[in-house]
């Protein structure tokens, strides 16, 4: 939401209380000739009402409400009421302050009362900020599903184009062609495999989460058909530590590293050219690509994979504040980190 949006609610509330209070001040004096009461009235509702309002209405906005989204009520329900009688005491303070000690029990009305009285004016306000922080926080959130699922569908978009291209599946049909007249049995395994890639990357990436084990299951699918490109069966290393079993993760989150390791790597008979781990921990999955790379050897632009800005944008948008990603470029080494917390 656009800050003028923001600060005009701000505004247009206040206009509206200082409406009321002011309306409800006429009410209470119609009748009234005496200046000097008139003026200690005015004093008196704007120490014992609308400062104290005002105080406790932003600490209920900045205080309050981010404790009731992290589901802390109890704590909440104490800050909440800490505040708004904090701020009638502040309230009863400036009277004594500016007004002297009789304005505090003149007229009959005792202290206690008085303060029971602000207290609850300030707990209604701050239940206004809340309503008020509530919108502008879920009116926040649709706008960025809305860029999210814009975003996704770049990244649907950029994937298929990028892993789907011509040369991708005419490679890969091509080996598995070949394959077809050493052992037809392992060509159809492989063309299964390149089947379910399809079918995973035009179908199963439309939600906003998958089950990790299906996301495992294309990755592996995806590096079997790589390594049918070379002879070297230690040209990738790639191990799966922990279960992942009940968990979920979003589509296609680490796929775009592997694929950008598998075009930089060209040299297929070094061992452990690639290096993939994926460790699941209880409440983060930790993800490791290490390629080795010539540092001399162009890269053209139409196929240098997915880039990083665009990766960096889905996961600042999927894990916000829940993810650490780190990439490192080293000699003949480039290495991408990724943790996610669930």
């Amino acid at each position: 939401m656009k800050k003028s949006i923001i600060i005009g609610l701000h505004i247009g509330f206040w206009l509206c209380y200082l409406v009321l209070t002011i309306v409800l001040v006429v009410l209470s004096l119609q009748g009234e000739d005496n200046n000097t009461i008139v003026d200690e009235t005015t004093e008196r509702v704007l120490y014992f009402t609308v400062i104290p309002s005002v105080i406790s209405y932003y600490l209920f906005y900045f205080l309050v409400f981010p404790k009731i989204r992290e589901k802390k009520f109890v704590l909440s329900f104490i800050y909440a009421l800490s505040f708004a009688i904090g701020a009638s005491l502040l309230g009863n303070l400036l009277i004594y302050i500016f007004l002297g000690i009789e304005s505090l029990t003149e007229r009959g009305q005792s202290m206690i009362v008085g303060i029971i009285f602000s207290s609850f004016v300030c707990l209604a306000t701050g239940v206004v900020a809340l309503i008020t922080k509530g919108f502008i926080s879920w009116y926040e959130e649709l706008k960025l599903k809305e860029e999210l699922k814009q975003k996704n569908h770049e990244m649907e978009m950029a994937l298929v184009k990028s892993q789907l291209d011509p040369h991708f599946l005419f490679n890969t049909l091509n080996n598995i062609d070949i394959l077809i007249l050493k052992n037809s049995e392992e060509a159809s395994t492989y063309l299964n495999k390149l089947s379910d890639i399809m079918r995973f990357m035009l179908f199963e990436t439309k939600t906003d989460k998958i089950l990790l084990y299906k996301e495992l299951e294309y990755i592996e699918k995806y590096i079997a058909l790589q390594k049918i490109r070379t002879v070297n069966s230690n040209y990738v290393n790639f191990e799966i530590i922990g279960s992942p079993e009940g968990k979920t993760i979003a589509p296609m989150v680490f796929l775009p590293f592997i694929e950008n390791a598998f075009k930089h790597t060209t040299n297929k008979k070094l061992d452990n050219a690639i290096t993939i781990n994926i460790i699941i921990g209880k409440e983060t999955v930790a993800f490791e690509c290490k390629n080795k790379f010539n540092p001399n050897r162009k890269i053209s632009q139409k196929n240098s994979g997915l880039g990083n800005t665009l990766i960096e944008r889905r996961l600042n948008l999927l894990y916000p504040e829940k993810h650490n990603l780190k990439v490192e470029k080293e000699n003949e080494l480039y290495s991408v980190k990724l943790s996610i917390s669930q």
